[in-house]
């Protein structure tokens, strides 16, 4: 019979190191050491480039959330542009959000609205000129970015595939 010991979320955990059981009586994946340093080097890399990309975004004078929206505005398969609901469902924002975030990027000139000839209770959204060319700027300097250091963080995002053996990846992986 295995040991318990109680976690100090309340959970009862197995000193065998095979898994623990939740409060629910559900048996939980034993997280290892390695799983947290991957998990680590995960949210840091995260994190760099996201920290990176807010500054190239404040150098071109925009927010982080309007290049998001512009990149999403931009990226969207209708040639007439996203509505303001299938804006929210990209950014994983709420609608009145994306209404507020769509007001100050056309006040800033990056992007304008369109009201749907088919539906006309329906708004759609798309980059005006300057927009899609800051957002050019933008993009191209991301890619570099990527070209540059997306080596770096490949092994740690590879090291989460399914069948992969759980360990922390080195640059060398």
């Amino acid at each position: 019979m295995a040991a318990v010991a109680r976690h100090p979320a309340g959970r009862v955990c197995e000193a065998s190191g095979v898994g623990r059981t939740s409060k629910r009586s559900r048996v939980v994946p034993t997280v290892s050491d390695g799983d947290y340093a991957r998990l680590a080097a995960l949210r840091e890399g995260i994190r760099r480039y996201l920290g990176w990309a807010e500054q190239r975004a404040r150098e071109h004078g925009l927010t982080p959330t309007q290049v998001q929206l512009a990149l999403a505005v931009r990226a969207h398969p209708e040639p007439e542009g996203p509505t303001l609901t299938q804006l929210a469902e990209t950014l994983l924002l709420r609608h009145h959000s994306v209404v507020g975030l769509v007001d100050r990027a056309e006040a800033a000139g990056l992007v304008q609205r369109a009201r749907d000839p088919d539906r006309p209770g329906r708004v759609r959204v798309r980059l005006t000129g300057p927009g899609a060319d800051k957002l050019a700027d933008l993009s191209a300097l991301h890619l570099e970015w990527l070209a540059e250091h997306g080596a770096e963080v490949a092994p740690v995002w590879e090291s989460f595939a399914p069948g992969r053996p759980r360990r922390r990846p080195t640059a060398a992986s």
